[in-house]
């Protein structure tokens, strides 16, 4: 006899024991079509047995009654499947309720597999995956349609703008895109709007307020103002190029302002600039902002700083009124009361500054051949002068005729100046060149005549103009009223450029007494010799005196 188990006294003991209810099962769509995912049992722990032996004595118990709940009966449920009237149900053997037998473990497994089985064949039909096909493929027509239609709205929009006041000029030079932080410059000001001016023109103000700055410490102090000091200035204020375009939109704005003029022999400290080259002067023009003031103040700066602001905000203002009259309709504000510009006047994109023309300097003609050479002078010469050269020329080729012979003569300097060189001198008047070369046989004749003496005193009234200085910076350094003659001569001799001996240097400051005894006096007291200078007086003053000492004896 075989043994008893566990679970069939378990199921004895429970005859009303039920299959515990599988979870719904909701079929997921996919691309192929709706699946439903493989059923699995509820968490129990019990194991299915394997079916009896058939050589077993023990019976098989009959299916309990509850069998008929193995159908699963949330499937039908589950929203996501929808039931399938053409699927009818598997018919269920009938069942005897009065039977309190267990059911057995092996018709409850092979049951829950046959359900599994039609939960998977439930797939939709090949007539519902049309359907679905043909819906999206409406739904796409239609998205296409659309796009279509917007896209022919988009050119329609760009070809014909719908009002006139939309309209934007599309016929526009292609320039250079500017930076953002320049195109939004007039959004981006703090506090509330007003009448802002654009990037550019705010980089003209400052580029003038830079400008009258540099003008106004060179005019002040009565030097010669030329671009090419403004220009340095201006850039290292700035940080910013600075050209003669910009003073041109400066002019433009501000005509008054300055006097520009081309100018040579304008004192220069640069090797890249000779005297003689034509340079732009800038001249400051004080009106009434100075009041007749010989300088330019801070007032006056202030002021002339105010003017060109004003033009500015004028010329931005006839912009803003040329906008309003294009709108639809036109609109007219009076300038006096207007505060801020029109929110859609863009104000970044007002035109450039166009440059006013500055003075050129004069062309001058360049001779490069010795025919240009010829031509030039022959039209500098006098008809006079013309007549002269070419009886001279007449009178020059006589001896050299054949027939005649002439002794050489000795050499000796020529006594016309056409005879030594007629090309170089060519259109200098005759009498100036006699003069100079009287001057210059003058001099000669003085320096062939002239005693030892009298050169030494020559050269030492030549050291005399760099002694006076260096003797007034060894009074200013002692800061005493007078000094001896030793320490004198013994500042002066470690000072000066020259080699000199202190007897030497006595010798040049007993000149210099002499010829300048209002500057410097010695006073004799006792056994020494003191100095005394006068350290006010006017050091270029006394240089032009000695200039004119040496110039005399000179001769």
């Amino acid at each position: 006899m075989a043994q008893s188990r566990v679970t069939d006294f378990y199921a004895c003991r429970r005859p009303g024991l039920t299959t515990p209810r599988a979870k719904s099962i909701c079929l997921t769509p996919s691309p192929g079509g709706l699946v439903a995912p493989a059923f699995t049992r509820s968490s129990s722990r019990k194991r299915a047995r394997p079916p009896a032996e058939p050589g077993s004595d023990q019976p098989v118990p009959p299916a309990p009654p509850a069998r008929r709940r193995l159908r699963l009966p949330g499937l039908d449920s589950c929203p996501s499947s929808p039931p399938e009237p053409s699927s009818p149900a598997e018919p269920s053997p009938p069942a005897d309720p009065g039977s309190p037998v267990c059911p057995s473990p092996v018709k409850r497994t092979k049951s829950t597999i046959v359900s599994v089985d039609q939960q998977r064949n439930k797939v939709p039909s090949e007539d519902s995956s049309i359907s679905e096909l043909q819906t999206c493929l409406r739904r796409a027509r239609k998205l296409g349609a659309q796009a279509r239609a917007l896209r022919a709205r988009v050119q329609e929009n760009a070809v014909e703008p719908s009002t006139p006041d939309a309209k934007v000029p599309t016929e526009q030079p292609c320039v250079e895109k500017a930076p953002a932080y320049q195109r939004f410059h007039a959004l981006a000001q703090p506090g509330l709007p007003g009448l802002v001016l654009p990037y550019k023109y705010q980089v003209l103000a400052e580029m003038f307020r830079s400008m009258d700055t540099i003008v106004s410490m060179l005019h002040n102090r009565s030097e010669t103002v030329t671009f090419a000091k403004v220009k340095q200035g201006v850039q290292e204020m700035m940080r910013k190029r600075f050209e003669e375009r910009n003073v041109g939109q400066i002019k433009t704005v501000y005509p008054t302002s300055y006097r520009f003029r081309q100018e040579c022999n304008v004192p220069t400290f640069k090797d890249s600039i000779k005297r003689s080259d034509y340079q732009l002067t800038i001249e400051p023009l004080l009106g009434q902002e100075a009041g007749g003031a010989t300088q330019l103040t801070a007032t006056c700066l202030l002021q002339r700083r105010q003017v060109f602001r004003q033009n500015l905000v004028e010329r931005v203002k006839e912009q803003h009124k040329a906008f309003l009259a294009s709108l639809n309709p036109p609109m007219a504000v009076p300038e006096d009361q207007l505060t801020r510009w029109h929110p859609r006047f863009n104000v970044d994109e007002v035109p450039d500054i166009e440059p006013a023309e500055l003075p050129q300097p004069p062309v001058t003609e360049k001779l490069t051949t010795a025919q240009e050479v010829l031509a030039r002078a022959r039209s500098l010469m006098t008809p006079k002068m013309e007549k002269a050269l070419s009886n001279l020329a007449m009178r020059s080729a006589e001896p050299g005729s054949p027939g005649t012979s002439t002794p050489p003569l000795p050499a000796t300097p020529p006594a016309t100046p056409p005879a030594a060189s007629p090309s170089a001198l060519k259109g200098v008047s005759q009498a100036l060149l006699e003069r100079i070369r009287a001057k210059e046989v003058q001099k000669q004749l003085a320096r062939m005549t002239r005693c030892p003496e009298q050169e030494l005193r020559l050269q030492r009234l030549e050291r005399l103009p760099e002694l006076a200085r260096v003797l007034r910076s060894v009074f200013v350094s002692e800061r005493k009223p007078a000094l001896t003659m030793e320490v004198v001569c013994a500042r002066m001799v470690d000072s000066c450029q020259t080699t000199l001996s202190p007897g030497e240097m006595e010798k040049h400051l007993l000149l210099l007494a002499e010829l300048l005894p209002d500057w410097l006096s010695l006073h004799r007291i006792r056994s020494d010799t003191y100095v005394k200078l006068d350290k006010a007086a006017d050091l270029a003053g006394l240089a032009a005196r000695l200039a004119h000492h040496v110039h005399a004896e000179g001769l």
